[in-house]
C-alpha cells in the first residue's frame, strides 16, 4: 500500500512523532517480518501491530485473552475510524455471523480472537479464507507455563508459523525475565524473528513499600491524603479481603466496588464496566482484575498483600500511570506476610516449590532493600546498571541499616532450644514473648520461662522483634512449616549461630511526612502541570467529555484522553486547523468532536 506508518500515525491517530522504539519494530512488521516485543505498560505496544495492519493489506489478527474487554478495545478503534471487530463466547450467533461475513469481505481493519477460538477448526477455516496481514500475539507472557498469568491456549500458537508461513507475527509484553523472554521464544516459534526490549523503566510511577501495622487505616489515610476522589486498584489476596475492604472503603465514604473470581459474571462485567466508565471509582480485587485494563488515568496501585513474585508485582503496578502522568504504587507489607507465602511456597512438588521459593526471594529482597527500588526492579528483568531513581521511598527517605547479628542469634537461639530441649515448635508470637520475657498463660503452660533465652530480648520491643523475624524469614535464616506455621531453623542458620556470618538488618520506620508530602505533589497532576487560567478550561472539558461518553456508552477514554485534553486546555485553539495539530487529535476525531470541542472552550455549553 502506498500509506506509510507515519502518515497512519499521524491520520488516524493524531500523533506527529513515534515513541522510541516504536517506528523500527512497526517498520519491521510492515516489511514482513516476525518480532518479539518487550515493552513496558503504557509504552505504546498496541501500535506496534495496529499501524502494521492497516498499511499492510488484508485484515490483522490480535490474539488476546481479555475477552471481558474486547468491546472496550474495539470500540476505542471504531472512534479513530478504524474498522475493528472481535470474535468471542460473548457473541450470539447472529453477531458472530456478521463479524465473519466482514473479515471475509475484506471490511475489518482488525479482528480480536480469544486464544481458545483458534483451538476450533471452524475458526481456522474462516482465517484460511480471508486476506491475514499479520498475527498479534498480545500478552504473550501468558505462554510461559511457570509465569503468573499461564494460558494453555497460548501452547497452540506455535501452529500459526505453520498454517500461514508467509504472514508476519508479532508478539507482545510488559513482563518478562530473561528465562521467561527464552520461553515466550521457543513455546511460540520466535527464535528466528527479531527481539526488541525496551527498557522496563516507568519513571513517572512513585514506588513507595511501607511496614504493615493497622492496614485498613493505612489504605484510607494514603487515598484521602494522595488520592482524594482519583481512579485507582486496591489488591487483596483472598477474596473474602477483597469484600471486606470494599465494605471499609464504601462506609468511610469513598467509592470502591469488589471484583473476584467468585462473583458472578454479571457482577463481575458491571463492576469493570463502571472503572473504566467513571472517575474516581477504587476496585478492590484480587489478581483477576486488571490485565489489558486501559484506563489511562489510573492513579494508584496499592497492595495489602505482598504479591507473589515480582513479574506480578510490575505487571499489577504497570497499570498505574498508563497516561505518563504521575502515578503511586504503594504496598503495606509486614511478618503475616512473609510467614504466609513461606508456607505457601513449600506446597505442590519439588519443581513447583523451588519456583515458587525463587519467585518470593526476588520479591522479598525488593521489599527489605535499603537500596533503589526502581534500580532493583530493572535489575530483576536484566536492564543492568541503572542510576538511583529519585523517586522511590528509598531514594527520597533512604532507610536506616543496623547490625542485627546478636538480635538475629537471640532468635535463632530461642528456635533451637525449643526443638532440642522441649521437642517443641512454635509460631512468632510464643518465640517473641519468650525473647520479651512475658509470662503469659501458655508460656507459663509450657514451663518456657525457665529457658535460659527467657527475657534476653527486652532492649528491642514487639514491633521491633517482629520485624527481626520477618527479615531472617525473607534472608532464609529462618524457615516455616507449612502445616502450622511454625518457625525452624535452616540450613543457613548454623553460621549466624556460630557468629561466623552478619546479619545487616533494615531498621523499620514510618515514612516521615516529607515523602509522603512529595509523593501527593507527584500525583496531582492536574494542579502541578495546568496553568491557573488552563484547569478550569480542563474541568470543563473533563465535563463535555463524561456527557458524550456517557451518551454513546463506552469509557471517557475513548473520546480523549486526559493528556489531549490538557493539551487543548493549555494551548485553547479557535479553529480545527489548530485543534488537528493537538496530539490525540486524529482525523476521525477531529470530524466528530472538533466542532464541540471549539464550542466548549469557547464557553458555549458543557453538553455534547
Amino acid at each position: 500500500m502506498d500509506t506509510t506508518p507515519t502518515e497512519v500515525l499521524h491520520r488516524v491517530f493524531g500523533y506527529d512523532s513515534f515513541r522510541a522504539g516504536q517506528q523500527e519494530i512497526i517498520d519491521h512488521v510492515v516489511a514482513g517480518g516476525d518480532a518479539l516485543v518487550l515493552m513496558p505498560t503504557g509504552g505504546g505496544k498496541s501500535l506496534c501491530y495496529q499501524i502494521p495492519a492497516l498499511v499492510r493489506p488484508g485484515v490483522g489478527v490480535v490474539v488476546s485473552p481479555l475477552i471481558a474487554l474486547m468491546q472496550d478495545q474495539v470500540d476505542a478503534l471504531r472512534a479513530l475510524g478504524v474498522r475493528a471487530g472481535f470474535l468471542n463466547s460473548t457473541q450470539g450467533f447472529d453477531e458472530r455471523q456478521l463479524v465473519e461475513a466482514e473479515f471475509l469481505a475484506g471490511e475489518l481493519d482488525l479482528l480480536y480472537l480469544a486464544p481458545e477460538r483458534l483451538r476450533v477448526e471452524a475458526t481456522m477455516r474462516l482465517l484460511a479464507k480471508g486476506d491475514i496481514s499479520v498475527f498479534a500475539i498480545d500478552e504473550a507472557h501468558c505462554v510461559a507455563q511457570w509465569g503468573h498469568d499461564f494460558r494453555p491456549d497460548y501452547l497452540a500458537l506455535s501452529e500459526l508459523r505453520e498454517r500461514w508461513p508467509e504472514v508476519p507475527r508479532i508478539a507482545l509484553t510488559a513482563t518478562a525475565t530473561p528465562a521467561t523472554h527464552e520461553e515466550i521464544s521457543s513455546r511460540l516459534g520466535l527464535d528466528q524473528a527479531r527481539h526488541f526490549v525496551a527498557g522496563f523503566d516507568r519513571p513517572n510511577i512513585h514506588y513507595r513499600i511501607t511496614p504493615k501495622s493497622e492496614p485498613k487505616k493505612q489504605l484510607l489515610e494514603f487515598l484521602r491524603t494522595e488520592h482524594p476522589d482519583e481512579s485507582g486498584i486496591v489488591y487483596c489476596l483472598s477474596r473474602s479481603s477483597v469484600e471486606k475492604i470494599a465494605e471499609f472503603l464504601v462506609d468511610n465514604g469513598i467509592a470502591a466496588v469488589p471484583y473476584h473470581a467468585g462473583l458472578d459474571a454479571r457482577t463481575r462485567a458491571a463492576h469493570q464496566a463502571r472503572f473504566l466508565r467513571e472517575d474516581g471509582l477504587i476496585v478492590v480485587a484480587t489478581i483477576a482484575f486488571g490485565m489489558g485494563i486501559d484506563k489511562p488515568d489510573v492513579r494508584f496501585v496499592a497492595h495489602l498483600d505482598l504479591p507473589k513474585s515480582v513479574e506480578g508485582y510490575y505487571q499489577e503496578t504497570g497499570r498505574a500511570g498508563r497516561d505518563g502522568l504521575p502515578a503511586t504504587a504503594w504496598m503495606a507489607y509486614g511478618l503475616q506476610d512473609v510467614v504466609q507465602h513461606r508456607r505457601m511456597a513449600m506446597e505442590g512438588d519439588d519443581a513447583h516449590r523451588r519456583r515458587q521459593v525463587l519467585h518470593l526471594d526476588a520479591m522479598l529482597a525488593l521489599c527489605e532493600t535499603v537500596g533503589c527500588r526502581r534500580v532493583m526492579l530493572l535489575d530483576y528483568f536484566g536492564q543492568k546498571g541503572s542510576e538511583p531513581c529519585g523517586n522511590c521511598d528509598t531514594c527520597q527517605t533512604p532507610p536506616e541499616s543496623w547490625d542485627g547479628t546478636v538480635a538475629a542469634q537471640k532468635v535463632l537461639s530461642t528456635v533451637l532450644r525449643l526443638a532440642r530441649e522441649r521437642r517443641q515448635k512454635f509460631g512468632v508470637g510464643q518465640v517473641v514473648d519468650i525473647l520479651l520475657g512475658k509470662k503469659t498463660a501458655k508460656v507459663l503452660q509450657h514451663g518456657h520461662d525457665s529457658l535460659t533465652v527467657f527475657g534476653v530480648g527486652a532492649d528491642l520491643g514487639n514491633a521491633e522483634w517482629h520485624g527481626v523475624v520477618r527479615q531472617l524469614l525473607a534472608q532464609g535464616l529462618l524457615a516455616v512449616e507449612s502445616d502450622y506455621g511454625a518457625l525452624v531453623l535452616t540450613d543457613a542458620s548454623a553460621a549466624v549461630l556460630r557468629g561466623q556470618r552478619e546479619v545487616p538488618l533494615r531498621r523499620d520506620t514510618l515514612r516521615p511526612a516529607r515523602a509522603k508530602v512529595a509523593a501527593q505533589a507527584k500525583s496531582r497532576p492536574e494542579a502541578a502541570a495546568l496553568p491557573a487560567e488552563a484547569a478550569p478550561v480542563f474541568e470543563r472539558l473533563r465535563a463535555w467529555r463524561a456527557s458524550v461518553a456517557k451518551e454513546q456508552g463506552v469509557p471517557a477514554y475513548v473520546i480523549f484522553h486526559d493528556a489531549t485534553l490538557r493539551e487543548i486546555a493549555t494551548r485553547s485553539p479557535s479553529t480545527l486547523a489548530e485543534l488537528s495539530t493537538v496530539n490525540g487529535v486524529g482525523e476521525n476525531k477531529l470530524a466528530k468532536y472538533g466542532e464541540q470541542v471549539l464550542q466548549t472552550l469557547a464557553g458555549g455549553g458543557d453538553e455534547g
